[in-house]
Order: structure tokens, then C-alpha cells, then sequence
């Protein structure tokens, strides 16, 4: 008899002083945002004897909605202090890692890889108590040569699009371009590492970001996995704060209400096909077996595909951003080493030291993901972060000079 498993995945992100922004200058929207990060350990613990979820915070996310000032700022909106506090407590919540500062990782520096990863790692722990073993991408965009930062990191698995997933074999990839691989776990290596990758289904993934109900899931996923032998894990990810679904202030009409009540009452049933499931407890059960191979990708997002990465750096602007971080990374790195192989000449080293964590700061925000996503909207605040870090490189310049 068939097995059917669901991995139901939110993520959850703000761009840097995000939180702050809205509470300032759009309070509604403010209000609709912070419920989001409250309702899913509710009814986690609501439907504690069936519900499974798997949920990832960026780091910088989680240092807003930690900051003491803002809990009491959206005390009267959504007790996000209390909220925390019982994700702590929630076993049947899988906490996902991602970077700190959710970076598009294929188009940022390879140096400054390692430091999102451990930084978002440790926020997750200081924050859950926990460390993740799965990892999830900003924006799925993912290649291969993540592969060793990740493992190097602690992470176990990563989910991926699944239709960038190919057979292992180069050769056969051409072969492989209307293979479904979306719906088993796999194991994929580069560079002496191998990690599990976790397909997301997109289609089911699409309908959970834009609204769906109970019945049209369950016949859907029996549909999409009616070719599947023995065993299926059904894996759908979507944003968890983002649109008017999400956001339904009513929740009777928004997912928490509208879908996953439901889906979980129908879970309850003892004819019900398809059983939710952390994934990394399906991944111990189970462990993948086949080995295969991620193209270079993301996901679906606005009007792109997620096949190449134009949604971030199509326009001539997004281009010179991400050539203003790539040489203030160089600058940063050269100047940091410079500074280490001379620490015994420098006057004040820890100044030296501080200056340099603060540019390395500024840096890693500029990576951020969102903005380069708005375009010439949000392009500019690129900039904003690394002019300060280039401000304070010259500071350490006149220090060694």
C-alpha cells in the first residue's frame, strides 16, 4: 500500500529594520505581518496530535521580532515574546536554517558564504534552542557549490525546486527533462561533501502560496503522486507572511482557517491518505538512496521562472550593485588579512578588530536578497550599507598606513 507524506514548509523573512519601517509608517500592514509569525505554533499546538510543520526564520528576521522594543511596540497587535516561547516548547515544529542576512548565495562572494550560514545557524539556536539540520535557500536559489558550505556549516539537508533536479549522470540530464524527481528525498555531492536534497513540489507549493482548500490538496496530491510506487513525500513551501491569504486578518477566510483546520480535521480520519511529517524525521526513516544532480536555479517568483536569476540581476542596476559588493568584499577580505598578518603593529588592534566586525556587518547586509528583488525601487539601499563599510575600511587603512 502506498504511503503518502506531506511536508508543509513556511518561510519567513524581513529585510534589515523592516519591522521598524512598517510600525512607523504603516501600521496595518505592521499588525497583518506579526500575526503571521504567531499562527503557526498556535495551531500547531491546536492540532498537536497530527500537525507537522516546517518552518525557517532568517536570522535578521529573528533579531527584529526578539528586539525587546519592538515586542512592546506590537504587544497590543501579536505577543511575539509569548510566541517564541512556545516555539520553543513545539516538538511537532521542524526550525529550518537559513542565512542570516538571506542572500541569493550563488551571486554573492564565496567568502562571505560561511558567515551567513554560521551567523543564521547560531541565531537559531540562541533563539529555539535548537540547530537546524535542514536548510532552506533565500529565494531557492541554490547551486552545487553550496554543497560544502553547507555540510561544512552543520546542515544535514537542503530543499530545492524540484524541477532543477537531474539525473547525476551528465550525459543523461537531457534525458531527464520531464522526469518528475519531486517527491523523495536524494542525495547529491560536490566537492567531497553530500548533502540531501529535498524537492519542493511547485505546482502544490504555488496553489499553498495564493490560497487552495482541503478537498483540492488531498485529490491533488493523490493525483500527482498516482505514478509514485511504494512511498511519496510531498514537500510544499511557500512564504508564510506574504499576500492577503497569509495575511487575512479573519482567519476563517485565510490559510490557518480555510486550509489547515480542515486538512488537519480530515487528518484525524482514519481513511485520510496522507500523513503530515517533519522532514527530517521522514529523512531518518527513510534515508534517500538515489544520488542526483541541481541545476543552478530558483524559484518562481514575480513574472520569472526561477531558471535563471533575473528577478535579482536582469536590470543594468542590479548588475553595478552586485559589482559594488563583490569589490567592497574583495576590499573587505584583503584588508582583514592585512590586518591579522600585522596585528602586532597596529597601535589600537582592538579597534582595529571592532572596525572591521562593523564593516563585515554592513557588508553582509548589503547581500541581502530583498534588495535587489524591488529593483530600482529598493536598489538604492544597497548602497546605504556599503557606504558606511567603505567608510570604516578607510579608517582601518589610515590605521595600517
Amino acid at each position: 500500500m502506498k504511503k503518502i507524506f506531506h511536508a508543509l514548509g513556511l518561510h519567513m523573512h524581513q529585510p534589515p529594520d523592516n519591522l521598524r519601517l512598517l510600525l512607523d509608517t504603516n501600521n496595518w500592514e505592521a499588525r497583518q505581518i506579526a500575526c503571521c509569525y504567531e499562527r503557526p505554533v498556535r495551531y500547531a499546538q491546536r492540532f498537536a496530535d497530527v500537525a507537522y510543520l516546517n518552518i525557517g526564520f532568517s536570522g535578521i528576521l529573528l533579531e527584529q521580532i526578539a528586539d525587546p522594543q519592538i515586542q512592546k511596540e506590537f504587544k497590543q497587535m501579536c505577543d511575539l515574546e509569548a510566541a517564541l516561547d512556545q516555539y520553543r516548547k513545539c516538538r511537532n515544529i521542524e526550525i529550518i536554517g537559513m542565512g542570516y542576512y538571506h542572500p541569493i548565495f550563488p551571486l554573492i562572494p564565496v567568502e562571505d558564504w560561511a558567515s551567513h550560514l554560521e551567523m543564521g545557524r547560531r541565531m537559531a539556536k540562541d533563539i529555539f534552542g535548537v540547530e537546524p539540520s535542514g536548510f532552506w535557500p533565500s529565494e531557492m536559489a541554490f547551486s552545487m557549490e553550496m554543497i560544502p558550505a553547507l555540510k561544512q556549516a552543520g546542515y544535514e539537508y537542503v530543499v530545492v525546486d524540484s524541477v532543477h533536479i537531474r539525473h547525476e549522470d551528465v550525459d543523461d540530464r537531457k534525458a531527464d527533462k520531464y522526469k518528475d524527481f519531486g517527491y523523495m528525498p536524494y542525495k547529491a555531492r560536490h566537492g567531497g561533501y553530500e548533502i540531501v536534497v529535498v524537492p519542493r513540489s511547485r505546482d502544490i507549493s504555488n496553489a499553498q502560496e495564493s490560497g487552495l482548500d482541503q478537498s483540492w490538496f488531498e485529490n491533488e496530491v493523490i493525483s500527482k503522486t498516482a505514478s509514485v510506487k511504494g512511498l511519496a513525500l510531498v514537500t510544499t513551501w511557500s512564504d508564510g507572511e506574504n499576500g492577503g491569504w497569509f495575511r487575512q486578518m479573519d482567519e476563517g477566510s485565510g490559510f490557518w482557517g480555510h486550509f489547515f483546520a480542515p486538512y488537519m480535521e480530515r487528518v484525524r480520519s482514519e481513511d485520510f491518505p496522507i500523513k503530515p511529517v517533519r522532514i527530517s524525521d521522514f529523512i531518518n526513516e527513510y534515508p534517500p538512496e538515489g544520488y542526483v544532480f541541481v541545476q543552478t536555479g530558483a524559484w518562481n517568483v514575480g513574472n520569472t521562472s526561477g531558471f535563471d536569476f533575473s528577478q535579482w540581476s536582469g536590470s543594468s542596476s542590479q548588475k553595478r550593485a552586485f559589482e559594488e559588493i563583490w569589490g567592497l568584499s574583495r576590499e573587505f577580505h584583503r584588508i582583514e588579512k592585512e590586518v591579522e598578518d600585522r596585528i602586532n603593529e597596529i597601535k589600537n588592534p582592538y579597534q582595529a578588530r571592532s572596525l572591521l566586525s562593523k564593516a563585515h556587518n554592513w557588508l553582509l547586509r548589503a547581500e541581502t536578497s530583498c534588495f535587489f528583488f524591488w529593483g530600482d525601487a529598493w536598489i538604492s539601499k544597497v548602497y546605504d550599507q556599503t557606504k558606511p563599510a567603505r567608510i570604516l575600511l578607510r579608517q582601518i587603512g589610515e590605521m595600517l598606513a
